[in-house]
């Protein structure tokens, strides 16, 4: 089994829940319901995303201290969502913007890690929205699902 190859499939499990769902502040509670930290399908992926790590074919850029990189372009598989992983440590990242929005998931590693405040779980940004993504309280894993895959980094 390659898991590179596996990965969009997992994914796919996801994304196909997601579409035709606003990005916003609701979608981040039913997601935290549905699939909170400890359930199946959050545990599946934050394993694949431990051992892509480990492997090397995920987050294998480095930048700032910021290991990263995008694991699955979008389309039909994955219901038109792209999928960037980052590992950040006690961070902040390029400030950006969401034409389309953001799903992030949270993974913990260690400590209380919490990116932009969130603990392990979900945290959605709707379209039109920017951030600069920061971790805080130890080193986590985020999954960012985008749709379109449309990112655009700014200045700040």
């Amino acid at each position: 089994m390659n898991q590179s190859e596996d990965f969009p499939s997992l994914i796919a499990t996801l994304t196909a829940t997601l579409q035709g769902r606003p990005l916003a502040a609701a979608l981040a509670d039913s997601l935290n319901h549905e699939h909170p930290p400890g359930t199946p399908l959050f545990d599946a992926i934050f394993a694949a995303c431990k051992q892509g790590v480990a492997d090397g074919w995920m987050c294998s850029r480095e930048a700032n201290g910021i290991r990263y990189g995008r694991v699955v372009k979008p389309g039909p598989q994955t219901h038109g969502f792209s999928v960037d992983v980052v590992d950040m440590n006690d961070c902040a990242g390029p400030h950006h913007a969401h034409p389309n929005g953001e799903i992030d998931m949270v993974m913990p590693l260690d400590g209380d890690a919490r990116f932009d405040g969130q603990p392990a779980g979900w945290k959605v940004y709707g379209p039109g929205t920017a951030n600069r993504p920061t971790v805080r309280g130890g080193r986590a894993l985020v999954l960012y699902l985008l749709p379109e895959g449309a990112i655009e980094f700014t200045r700040t």
